[in-house]
């Protein structure tokens, strides 16, 4: 399990306020395990892109990888803790290999996302065993003041310790790869995690963050935030919500 919150440097736009209020429905949490150096990546990052258009039910994460790196081009939002995150979520769903690009909705290993991904989203829409409250506010050019906030509804059953995450992603972001599988490619991307926080510890039926984060080196000011609540033992994510861009003001 991860337990980081990667600082990363300004950005010089300043950025609106955002909230989020995930309700009492459950969200779907669509992560997307990725790379630059993956040939067969970039139609997922574009199923990946369109998916920031479905909805607030709909939440999206791409976790760029670090282990095709080696084969030529350096991922420059790729972290070695997600490729760790990846294999962590792949065994709790109890099979042996990580590969890209690779879905999980709400912690559930999507195989063959060009067929069953709609299936899993279309199931997950149910009643929420969680909910989770976002504020994140500008302090000046460079970071965010977070604040986020989940409850656990009374009587939830877990096989594992519940933890809360909080994501600071950045979207619109474009790469010129220049060497590997997609040589000469310009890629583009959405919902990328830039600042990973968690586990967040569950005490009784809540969790509380509340701190200042630094935001994301390039700069797009396109910066949102994610926060979910998930099953340590089975992945089983109970609730998930995300503020949408903060636009640079």
């Amino acid at each position: 399990m991860l337990a980081l919150a990667v600082p990363l440097a300004q950005v010089a736009p300043a950025m609106a306020a955002c909230v989020a209020d995930s309700g009492t429905t459950r969200a779907s949490l669509v992560e997307l395990y990725t790379s630059e150096g993956c040939s067969s990546c970039p139609p997922a990052d574009k199923q990946l892109s369109k998916l920031t258009q479905a909805g607030p039910r709909i939440v999206p994460l791409a976790l760029h990888v670090d282990y095709w790196d080696y084969i030529g081009w350096k991922d420059p939002f790729a972290q070695a803790s997600f490729s760790d995150r990846q294999q962590w979520e792949v065994h709790a769903n109890q099979h042996r290999t990580s590969f890209t690009p690779h879905f999980f909705v709400n912690g559930k290993e999507v195989q063959d996302w060009q067929s069953d991904l709609s299936d899993n989203l279309r199931a997950s829409t149910t009643p929420a065993p969680a909910r989770i409250a976002v504020n994140a506010e500008p302090q000046g050019t460079s970071s965010l003041h977070l604040k986020v906030d989940g409850t656990i509804t009374p009587g939830t059953k877990a096989r594992g310790p519940l933890q809360m995450y909080v994501v600071v992603t950045e979207g619109k972001l474009g790469s010129q790869v220049n060497a590997g599988e997609n040589r000469g490619v310009h890629l583009d991307h959405e919902a990328v995690a830039r600042n990973w926080i968690g586990p967040i510890a569950i005490h009784g039926d809540s969790a509380s963050f509340d701190r200042v984060v630094n935001v994301p080196q390039l700069g797009t000011g396109h910066v949102g935030v994610v926060a979910f609540i998930q099953d340590a033992t089975t992945a089983e994510v109970l609730q998930a919500v995300e503020t949408g861009t903060c636009k640079a003001t």
